[in-house]
């Protein structure tokens, strides 16, 4: 089961990431006049992004990319920082701006994400030579520190209003749960990526069901959200 586990490592995160994103297309008539849209166009794109991902496969063993070889395009630690680390947690300030009431709120994310975006890129720029191969814990540990942000404003809003009634009713409400805690698993990961650089399989293969772990939870929990929740009159 183990090896079974990591050797289709790959194909399993795609399954449930297709199955959230192809979910979410079959159900958007629900959500068309819904913020919800919005969400279910981030799940293809980071389908597609994720797909993307896997470039580097085509490069080994004489693929059609093998002219990469060498380069620094061989790895995709530069794709995963920009679509991923970066990407997503600017779609999130955006996502969360719509759903919240409280204009304070709204600002603080708002400021949070420009900041973000300027600390990330000012990062990268100074430690070019890093952006191809290896992740940037700075940049990891902002962007979990705005999920929780943008989190923890939703979970105040809901308590302070009528919608802790019928919470479980919300699909905001499972995507926040979702994220927060995918979060909270991966985030403390990059603190031992060193051991990734030095190929030491344990940690490799630990990393692997982690994060396993982490996207078959999240993805099925959209999946689930997408089909049992009902739109929300949240106009923006």
């Amino acid at each position: 089961m183990e090896q079974f586990i990591l050797k289709n490592y790959t194909l399993l995160t795609h399954l449930v990431e297709f199955l959230a994103a192809i979910t979410g297309l079959l159900v958007l008539k629900k959500y068309k006049n819904n913020s919800v849209k919005y969400f279910i166009c981030f799940l293809v794109y980071l389908f597609i992004c994720d797909s993307l991902n896997n470039y580097t496969r085509l490069i080994k063993n004489n693929g059609v990319l093998s002219f990469l070889e060498g380069t620094v395009f061989e790895k995709n630690y530069w794709w995963s920082t920009s679509f991923w680390k970066v990407g997503a947690i600017l779609f999130f300030v955006f996502y969360y701006r719509l759903i919240l009431k409280n204009e304070i709120f709204k600002r603080i994310l708002k400021y949070a994400g420009i900041i973000f975006l300027i600390v990330s890129v000012t990062h990268i720029i100074q430690n070019w030579e890093y952006f191809f191969s290896r992740f940037f814990p700075v940049i990891s540990i902002m962007g979990a520190i705005i999920i929780f942000l943008c989190t923890a404003f939703y979970f105040f809003e809901v308590l302070q209003s009528d919608r802790i009634l019928s919470f479980y009713k919300s699909i905001n409400f499972y995507i926040s749960v979702a994220i927060f805690i995918w979060w909270l698993i991966i985030t403390p990961i990059v603190f031992y990526d060193i051991y990734g650089e030095y190929r030491d399989l344990v940690y490799i293969e630990l990393r692997r069901y982690i994060y396993l772990f982490a996207n078959i939870c999240m993805y099925l929990t959209f999946t689930f959200a997408l089909i049992w929740c009902k739109p929300e009159n949240d106009e923006y």
